[in-house]
């Protein structure tokens, strides 16, 4: 009796330390998806203050220049939208499309090619031309629209300015300016229909009605007899003509020859106003225009705008001198901000192979116009004066690009000091550690009149002090990214230590009994250096005056190693462990190791190469057929099915992005999924006798409760196809759709969403009623070649199911089954220990996710929402509700991942939280690697590319949790056909 008594309180004993694990484990997991919540969210802010941290600054003295004004005036015409090649070249019939800027360039001027810097906008492209510096990458916080922080333009140098031209343009740097006048056309005057050259006649017309009323308005005519006057007309015809109709169409080619046009009218109207020969004229272009009428990228054709200038102060046509090699270059080894080659030939159809051409950056505009006037350069420019251009006497030539030299110099300086004042451990950029001393020799050299070494001087210094305020710009980076990347690590280091105390049997009894010893005292001994730690750290971040989110970022990154730091008793038990493994055991976790991080690089790349997964599929599909062949008998057709699955789905990411119409193949994916759902129905009735069927079928589960579900389901789904057919045609006669086609149309998506939730519990028959529940509302706001995609996805995911069914039952894994008897040891509720083979499923997850993402688009870009796929819905512009249909269609092929994700953790017994951090995991390493991704210049389409692509990796953590929640709905109550039946049958 007292053996007995002693074994029930034993077992009694171990029943309540279980129960009481099992509460620890789930308090500590919930704990754990707060923290990593809280770490993601602090951490996606984190490029913001490393990538698009805005370079201007204020503060900085004007450089007043020490050189006479070589023109009272400048006249800046800018023709947006208008690539250099379609200026210089010429027509089909040998004629030229520009002859008055032609015969300036021939004659009495000098030109070249501006090089813009991605994005090639207009907003960034006039700033460029105006203000003399590139997009503010922190313009990202106001969604591209504005410049968020003030900046200095050659406008507000100017005595007086007149601006006409468009309203998205103008305004940016003269509303608030008090010394001038203005004026812009409406919004409405924007119409893509029609021929828009009539806007660059507008902004001519308001200038020329201006000239006239100074005639009769006297204090107007003191004001244009005024020196230091800029006019700025903004011509926006090509630009629009180029988007609506093509660079290469008639009504652009023709709106080339009306900015000609209007640069000669302008030309002889100041002429003949003034009669002084003190006016400078400017003609070039914001950017270029691609042939498929956008512009944004670094396409040559975008970057390549024209430049043409004369009048007071300008230099003369050149012929090409001996040392140009013949290539009509200046300078061939001047390196241009859109990184492209610029040395080759000037094109023969341009026919000015004759003349010498002088190529600028298109912030050089700006110190080019403020010397043309005389006036200290904007104090924000980084432009470098191109002396080319201008005609002046040695001396003014070598105190201008002084001039130039200390305007770039004093942002360095202002930058630098900023940095020490608020710098414990300053590092000062040392090439400029003596500028003031280089500012002397350069100044002796003036004096000894020496002036092509002090103009070389001058040139050294700049990019020198353009040079260091690219260090100023970056000087944290280093210590921020070192924080972010650690945080990263410790995150993960900490998931993997849950994970092996948690759902792995490594450690065993040892550890639990060194850990119920001594944890308390160490912990708290541990937490305390790192509150310390983490003190020391705020109140130095505090005297460098640091932003609060520093401190967000160092408090995350030192909470996550003390953490760690405190199971170092764990950790030590973990490496006794596996020091007295064989070799073998260590060689498999490197391989497995190595194949996870080749895996998860490569679904980085697809982010940018789709294509990838067709290859991925391609391989997979051979590799699993090669392995089923081996593992289990052919006939059972598993093996073909598996490789056909995967081939058919590699056919997707082969596809546009941009998802063109097909309303037909629509309609026939409605037939192709009621064919797949019926061949799921059948096979989960009538192969109860297939052992590696015999797991997901329906055998020991519970019935549907309605037996008619399965028709009900095949019906929605060919009512959505009727729907579609009778919406198309219905727009393709530009007809009204009815209210009752919306209220059949929505009475079809809800109700067959919920009808799987009555379907029988077998995990074959829920997951083919989950596919058919989600199918009728896919294919509703489906326009194409989706459709397909959504039954070729749900056949590789039930390809996947088999393959996994057949790895329980094949012998390989059989050996495995040990794991399931200490169910009654673990604290873990819903499966069994992990082990190291395990890995595969959320590898195979991350997989399947990402093709979810990108199979038929990119959920990352805009490309993926098609708007005319909600106007079965609802045809009423009503934004918030279009845009819930459309990421709701982009979910629906995630729900059916997680479903089967959570099918499969059941299949295999596997924990399905131990599954879901093992996915952060692998998610984080993709994080990683898209952190160092992220772009400050470019494209906007690029910038906002590698953002959200970061962004989307950082947020899986939320993301996938709530998909885990919802799809709980539809996968708590699947039932697993037992092991012990099906070993049976196998036998």
């Amino acid at each position: 009796m007292g053996g007995r008594e002693v074994e029930e309180s034993s077992r009694s004993r171990k029943v309540v330390n279980l129960s009481v694990r099992r509460k620890w484990l789930k308090t500590k997991e919930k704990w754990l998806v707060v923290v990593g919540v809280v770490l993601h969210a602090v951490y996606m802010l984190s490029i913001f203050d490393i990538y698009f941290k805005s370079p201007i600054v204020h503060g900085m003295d004007l450089v007043s220049p020490r050189f006479p004004a070589p023109a009272k005036r400048l006249v800046l015409l800018v023709a947006d939208g208008l690539r250099a090649d379609k200026f210089f070249e010429s027509d089909a019939a040998g004629k030229f499309r520009a002859p008055f800027l032609r015969s300036v360039i021939k004659e009495r001027g000098r030109w070249g090619v501006s090089h813009a810097r991605p994005p090639t906008e207009s907003r960034p492209g006039h700033v460029a031309i105006i203000a003399g510096f590139y997009e503010d990458p922190s313009a990202v916080t106001k969604g591209w629209k504005a410049n968020p922080v003030e900046f200095d333009s050659v406008f507000n140098r100017s005595r007086h300015t007149f601006s006409y031209g468009s309203p998205d343009i103008v305004p940016i740097f003269c509303a608030a300016l008090p010394h001038t006048t203005w004026n812009s056309y409406p919004h409405d005057f924007e119409d893509f229909a029609t021929d828009a050259s009539f806007l660059d006649e507008w902004s001519f017309d308001q200038f020329q009605s201006l000239m006239n009323r100074s005639k009769e308005d006297p204090k107007l005519k003191e004001l244009l007899l005024q020196d230091n006057l800029v006019v700025f007309l903004h011509l926006l015809g090509c630009d629009s003509n180029g988007h609506a109709h093509r660079p290469f169409s008639s009504i652009y080619l023709n709106n080339v020859a009306v900015v000609d046009s209007i640069a000669e009218r302008v030309y002889n109207l100041l002429e003949d106003y003034y009669k002084d020969n003190r006016t400078a004229y400017i003609f070039t272009a914001d950017h270029g225009m691609h042939d498929k009428g956008s512009h944004g990228d670094g396409h040559p054709s975008n970057t390549d705008t024209p430049l043409v200038v004369w009048g007071a102060g300008v230099k003369h046509p050149k012929p090409i001198s001996s040392s140009s090699h013949g290539d009509g270059h200046s300078d061939c080894g001047t390196r241009f901000v859109d990184d492209h080659m610029h040395d080759t030939p000037t094109p023969k159809e341009w026919g000015l192979h004759g003349i010498e051409r002088v190529d600028v950056n298109q912030a050089d505009i700006t110190p080019l116009m403020s010397t043309l006037l005389g006036l200290p350069c904007p104090v924000n420019s980084v432009g470098s004066l191109p002396l080319d251009y201008i005609d002046m006497k040695k001396t003014d030539e070598v105190e201008a690009v002084l001039a130039n030299t200390k305007q770039v110099l004093n942002q360095f300086v202002r930058k630098s000091q900023t940095k020490e004042a608020t710098s414990l451990y300053f590092k000062p950029f040392k090439p400029l550690g003596h500028y003031s001393s280089l500012l002397d020799q350069i100044e002796d050299h003036i004096s000894n009149g020496d002036y092509e070494a002090a103009r070389k001087l001058s040139e050294n210094l700049r990019d020198l002090a353009l040079q260091g305020l690219h260090y100023f710009q970056t000087y944290d980076w280093l210590m921020l990214m070192t924080v972010i990347i650690l945080g990263y690590i410790g995150w993960m280091t900490y998931i993997v230590l849950h994970v092996l105390q948690s759902y792995t049997s490594l450690v065993g009894d040892i550890l639990t009994k060194e850990q119920a010893d001594h944890r308390t005292d160490n912990t708290k001994k541990v937490q305390l250096c790192g509150c310390l730690f983490l003190g020391l750290l705020s109140i130095i971040l505090f005297i460098e005056q640091s932003p609060p989110l520093y401190h967000a970022y160092t408090t995350m990154t030192v909470f996550l190693w003390t953490q760690i730091s405190s199971e170092y008793r764990f950790i030590k038990a973990l490496w006794k462990q596996l020091h007295g493994r064989e070799i073998n055991y260590f060689t498999k976790v490197v391989a497995a190791c190595a194949v996870s991080v080749f895996i998860l690089e490569y679904l980085v790349n697809s982010f940018t190469e789709r294509k990838l997964y067709t290859w991925c599929f391609l391989t997979v599909g051979v590799i699993a057929f090669l392995y089923l062949f081996k593992s289990i008998p052919w006939r059972s057709g598993i093996p073909f099915f598996v490789c056909g699955a995967c081939w058919f789905l590699s056919v997707f990411t082969l596809m546009p992005a941009e998802i063109p119409d097909n309303n037909n193949l629509v309609i026939w994916s409605g037939v192709m999924i009621i064919l797949i759902g019926a061949a799921g129905r059948f096979l989960d009735q009538h192969t109860e006798e297939n052992k590696f069927w015999l797991a997901i079928c329906n055998s020991d589960a519970k019935k549907s409760k309605f037996p008619m579900l399965f028709q009900l389901q095949a019906l929605l789904v060919g009512l959505s196809s009727v729907m579609v057919s009778i919406s198309t045609s219905h727009r393709t006669e530009n007809q009204e759709l009815h209210v009752w086609h919306q209220i059949i149309t929505w009475s079809i998506a809800g109700p067959s969403m919920v009808l799987p939730l009555f379907s029988a519990n077998g995990l074959l028959s829920r997951l083919t009623s989950i596919f058919l529940g989600f199918a009728p509302t896919f294919l509703l706001l489906s326009i194409g070649y989706e459709a397909v995609f959504y039954g070729a996805f749900a056949l590789v995911l039930m390809a996947w199911i088999l393959f996994e069914n057949t790895l329980i039952y094949s012998s390989k894994v059989k050996r495995l089954s040990s794991s399931f008897n200490n169910m009654e040891d673990n604290a873990i509720v819903d499966g069994r220990y992990l082990q190291l083979s395990d890995i595969r499923i959320p590898l195979t997850f991350m997989v399947l996710f990402n093709v979810a993402f990108f199979g038929t688009g990119n959920f990352a870009s805009i490309a993926s929402f098609e708007i005319s796929s909600v106007y079965r819905f609802i045809t009423v512009f009503s934004p918030f509700l279009m845009a819930a249909l459309l990421i709701f269609k982009l979910f629906i092929p995630f729900l059916l991942v997680i479903c089967v994700f959570s099918a499969i953790t059941k299949l295999n017994r596997l924990p399905r939280l131990g599954c879901y951090f093992l996915v952060i995991l692998f998610s984080d390493v993709m994080t990683m690697h898209f952190f160092f991704l992220v772009q400050n210049t470019g494209s906007w389409m690029e910038i906002g590319n590698s953002i959200s692509h970061f962004g989307i990796m950082s947020a899986q953590v939320v993301f996938v949790l709530l998909l885990f929640a919802l799809t709980n709905v539809y996968t708590k109550d699947i039932c697993i056909g037992s092991v012990e039946r099906s070993s049976r049958k196998a036998i």
